[in-house]
């Protein structure tokens, strides 16, 4: 049963116990059916408007789930990088390079800066890997 009904029922159950309408108890029953009947067709059309809000609210959430995936999927394709998941990182600019543990033979990757700083652990053996690294001869190679 909706409010609206409900609201109905109320105003013939007054009716129907012959409330006198010019009494003192008779006119604020009337007034406080009239506004209850006000108060429901509000909200019925509140409800309605929310309905129709909604449709188009769920239209325009598949239009951009859509597009998104028409764009994305674009986008994913053309600017993968190499280094990582993203393109929103500065590893993209950041030189690796590859390391084999003498101890495992395992291949791995390093940064300039881990180079830098002598020395990384095999992440396969947990072999101690140090770097003589002279940057005098990486610019007499150059």
């Amino acid at each position: 049963m909706t409010t609206i009904e409900k609201v109905a029922y109320l105003k013939g159950l007054m009716e129907g116990m012959k409330i006198d309408e010019t009494s003192d108890n008779g006119k604020l029953f009337k007034l406080i059916v009239d506004i209850l009947d006000d108060v429901a067709k509000d909200v019925a059309d509140i409800e309605d408007y929310v309905a129709e809000l909604t449709e188009q609210v769920d239209a325009v959430d598949e239009d951009l789930n859509a597009l998104e995936e028409d764009f994305y999927e674009e986008w994913d394709e053309e600017d993968d990088c190499d280094c990582c998941d993203c393109c929103d990182c500065d590893d993209c600019d950041e030189e690796y390079y590859d390391v084999t543990c003498p101890s495992c033979g395992e291949d791995f990757e390093v940064d300039e800066d881990t180079l830098l700083d002598g020395g990384v652990e095999c992440p396969a053996c947990g072999e101690h890997l140090e770097f003589d690294f002279d940057e005098d001869d990486a610019e007499d190679e150059e």
